[in-house]
């Protein structure tokens, strides 16, 4: 880990800051944080290396198109989808306000949990495929105190469901029991 202690303090809710606001400023932070850090492995995920997105034996996501079909997907592609729908919500001032006046829609908690799925998602797949090569680079503290934050905010503000965490369920029992994460 690269950060000692709880990441209590830096998830919870500032006094007098919008809920929204905070989830919209925290989902744009996370996307860009994640985005970035599989940058740095990106090279290691091929088709080849990786020709379905998955997070361990037994954990396959698939992909929904814009037709509402599942479709299974390597795992770049899968990423590739995943960041540019994700940007593109990121962008549209109907969904992420960034004008003053503007209301966030009133489902945008629902939007910020659909986001944080896919990204959660990407985060387990990194763990299960490609931990050596994160290893190699000397980037595990970083990936390490990444998820720590990721998870915390995750679970103080009901993001993510119990059954999605289960890819990671192990490394987040040891994050709990080490206090990292309450």
């Amino acid at each position: 880990m690269l950060v000692k202690g709880n990441f209590r303090t830096i998830v919870e809710l500032p006094k007098y800051v919008d809920v929204n606001e905070w989830l919209a400023f925290n989902t744009f932070e996370f996307f860009n944080h994640i985005n970035l850090f599989y940058g740095s492995i990106s090279d290691f995920c091929t088709p080849q290396s990786c020709p379905c997105m998955s997070a361990g034996s037994g954990v396959e996501y698939t992909w929904v198109d814009a037709s509402s079909k599942k479709i299974k997907l390597c795992a770049p592609q899968y990423i590739d989808y995943m960041a540019s729908s994700i940007q593109n919500m990121l962008n549209d001032e109907t969904l992420f306000p960034t004008k003053t006046g503007r209301d966030f829609p009133r489902d945008f908690p629902q939007l910020v949990k659909r986001i944080f799925s896919q990204l959660f998602r990407l985060i387990a797949h990194m763990y299960h495929h490609h931990y050596d090569k994160i290893v190699a680079l000397s980037e595990e503290p970083h990936l390490n105190s990444l998820t720590a934050h990721f998870i915390s905010f995750a679970k103080d503000f009901d993001l993510l469901e119990k059954k999605e965490i289960q890819p990671l369920q192990e490394l987040v029992d040891i994050m709990f029991k080490t206090g990292i994460i309450s």
